[in-house]
């Protein structure tokens, strides 16, 4: 895979190994992430999504059982499932259409976890209250901006990984209209939960801060 950052990227470029060329690829998946070649997450969240749903049917003797408690299965969920779907989350720059897609999904389990429906019509809020899981919306956020911590308080002399690595590649810009940046989503993430950027410097209460309660 070639990612089109560079502006003198030629079209005929080709790798080769022993010979024989390698195939490009418009997607690439590397430590459980799928990456593309213009950057974006879309092929990255419908990874996690299906990962979420392969380790809830792993679960589902429990997640489906009437007799399980449902706080039981809650905590089951959070513990099993959505990290799942938000493995490696801190590095998206998510738009609105990814979160309402991951809200649905757990929605649907969740709801499937107390043995309703839709067409039960019961509101989402007690659901949750039911099986004490805050929205994976505000999960996500927390997760960015708890990373977002960790790379503020890095010392200005230490080398990049991985993670930073790939959040600062979410910066760079393509041809076209232009893709949310990570950086763009934290600075979102800060101004609609009230939070300064300086805070991250005091660790304790920038873990206050994010922290996200369980219903």
């Amino acid at each position: 895979m070639m990612c089109g950052f560079s502006t003198t990227r030629c079209e005929e470029d080709k790798v080769s190994l022993h010979g024989q060329v390698v195939p490009q690829k418009d997607t690439f998946r590397y430590l459980g992430s799928m990456l593309q070649e213009d950057g974006g997450i879309d092929e990255d969240v419908n990874h996690q999504i299906k990962a979420g749903w392969m380790k809830w049917h792993q679960a589902s003797g429990i997640l489906c059982d009437k007799r399980a408690p449902q706080r039981l299965k809650g905590e089951f969920y959070r513990t099993a499932v959505q990290p799942a779907m938000l493995h490696d989350a801190e590095c998206w720059p998510t738009k609105r259409r990814h979160v309402q897609q991951l809200g649905v999904v757990e929605m649907r389990m969740l709801r499937w976890m107390c043995g309703h429906t839709r067409k039960d019509r019961v509101r989402n809020d007690h659901i949750r209250d039911r099986v004490g899981v805050a929205p994976i919306e505000e999960k996500l956020v927390q997760h960015r901006l708890r990373w977002f911590g960790h790379i503020q308080c890095r010392p200005p002399e230490a080398p990049l990984h991985s993670g930073q690595l790939k959040c600062a590649e979410n910066v760079k810009r393509g041809r076209g209209k232009p893709n949310l940046t990570w950086e763009e989503s934290v600075k979102r993430d800060l101004k609609d939960w009230s939070i300064t950027k300086e805070l991250a410097m005091d660790r304790g209460a920038w873990k206050l801060d994010i922290h996200v309660p369980e219903p």
